[in-house]
């Protein structure tokens, strides 16, 4: 192996030490899964939770195809819902309680919390890479009830 390679591979290795640090795994994978997971993961922190569109598209492909019937597709659709976030939900957080990953699938279990000391809502984020870059997002989101019919709580 190359100098520059392993470099490259103990800085890839780190990254991905780094993000999952921030979010539990339930499922170990290949380096391929593993750096599919580490974009998605820092996809969401830095769009979601920063605010910062334009460093999560980073981890976008040359398409971006969403299944959420109130976002359009493509980065622009993507930039209007981080701004939609930024200037009516400042202090939104996205806290992933746990990541999967599957071949070229990454999901999230999500507690997203719009406004602080709120219940917020359970969102499974479901995520398909191609070559290492988003390319499609599904969701699924339910609000966090004030009582349950079980003790078993959502998270």
């Amino acid at each position: 192996m190359r100098h520059s390679s392993k470099i490259s591979c103990l800085l890839a290795i780190g990254a991905i030490a780094v993000q999952m640090s921030f979010a539990p795994v339930a499922s170990a994978g290949t380096p391929a899964e593993e750096a599919n997971r580490a974009a998605v993961l820092d996809f969401y922190e830095k769009g979601l939770n920063q605010k910062n569109a334009d460093a999560a598209l980073v981890h976008v492909g040359n398409r971006y195809v969403q299944h959420n019937p109130n976002a359009a597709d493509g980065p622009e659709g993507f930039r209007k819902f981080i701004a939609f976030l930024a200037e009516k939900f400042p202090q939104s957080r996205s806290i992933i309680k746990r990541s999967f990953v599957e071949g070229d699938y990454v999901i999230l279990h999500v507690h997203a919390l719009r406004e602080p000391n709120t219940r917020g809502n359970a969102i499974i984020d479901i995520f398909k890479l191609e070559n290492g870059k988003i390319v499609e997002h599904w969701d699924v989101n339910q609000p966090v009830p004030e009582k349950a019919a079980n003790d078993n709580g959502m998270f």
